[in-house]
């Protein structure tokens, strides 16, 4: 009986390796795949948007995520509005459209989310134009004008946040700054303040989700695949091929560091960053705060679904920042 026991364990120690190193190679692939921007090709559809067959396909192949870039001119922005190329660090630059509506209005500071760049917000950007504030629209390293082909979900983005608000306090003549973020431009605009100390009269975050690893386990929800070990296996070799803790990239703990007045903006039926997760890090801050969630909306833009709520709400955070 023994032997018999002694000849299964080999072959059952070869069959756990092959499987740990293939979920490993895989994760890497993936990892490289969703951080690393590509020159061409089609992008790869939303997971819900995905066959089964594609869906198989990519679990081998990765996705694949062309460089997000923008041909539209600054004048889509407005008439006044110019391009300003800031230098951030490593020598990296980063591309911003600036609307200055005079010395005496607060200026909004624009960050997009993942896999975006920065005209993504114009909807946005106008908005904000329209209630009196001017805007200073940016691209992320990687993204639209910016230098770079890659992401890193909000971690080395928080140093492009922090760089970009100390040029506006230190070039840009208002009397006031808010710093407004959407998905992982809220996750960077969080870490910034915690991690590099800056001091913004106010934020507004959309869409923020709580852990790297949670929104990870969510993409694989979306995809209609268990998330354990995958989710974990992808947040280790993300870091590691850039240099820094996946599990500790957690903007519920940066929160902790937000003391000026803070607005959160959420859909109710948001599947990458759920309203659970928004919640626990609105929880967090320690300064004034409002929550304002919205219905059947998910992790899309909300100016366009909600425009009288979504501008009476920033309204509200853009005064109290003045004050």
């Amino acid at each position: 009986m023994k032997s018999k026991t002694k000849r299964w364990l080999l072959p059952l120690f070869v069959l756990a390796i092959v499987v740990f190193v293939g979920l490993n190679v895989l994760a890497y692939t993936h990892a490289h795949a969703m951080m690393n921007f590509t020159s061409g090709g089609a992008r790869t559809d939303k997971p819900e948007a995905l066959s089964f067959f594609t869906k198989s396909k990519l679990i081998f192949s990765g996705v694949n995520i062309p460089r997000p870039i923008s041909a539209l001119p600054p004048s889509d922005l407005g008439d006044d509005c110019v391009e300003l190329t800031i230098i951030a660090p490593e020598g990296m630059t980063l591309s911003a459209w600036y609307c200055d509506r005079g010395e005496a209005t607060p200026l909004v500071i624009l960050f997009h989310g993942y896999a975006a760049e920065k005209t993504g917000l114009l909807p946005e950007a106008k908005a904000l134009l329209d209630l009196g504030a001017s805007v200073l629209l940016v691209d992320f390293r990687g993204s639209g004008g910016s230098s770079e082909s890659y992401t890193t979900v909000g971690v080395r983005e928080a140093d492009d946040v922090a760089a970009v608000f100390r040029y506006a306090s230190d070039d840009l003549s208002h009397p006031s700054f808010v710093l407004f973020g959407q998905s992982m431009g809220a996750v960077s605009i969080l870490r910034a303040v915690h991690h590099h100390g800056i001091e913004p009269d106010a934020v507004i975050l959309e869409a923020v989700f709580d852990t790297l690893l949670n929104t990870v386990r969510n993409r694989f929800s979306a995809m209609g695949v268990p998330s354990l070990p995958g989710a974990e296996a992808l947040v280790f070799w993300g870091g590691m091929q850039r240099g820094f803790n996946g599990f500790a990239h957690k903007p519920v703990d940066y929160a902790e560091s937000l003391t000026c007045p803070a607005l959160f903006m959420h859909g109710a039926d948001d599947p990458r960053a759920t309203l659970a997760e928004a919640r626990r890090v609105y929880a967090a801050a320690s300064g004034p705060k409002t929550f304002a969630e919205f219905d059947a909306v998910g992790h899309e833009e909300y100016v366009s679904k909600y425009p009288d709520d979504w501008r009476a709400e920033v309204a509200d955070i853009i005064e109290a920042a003045e004050q």
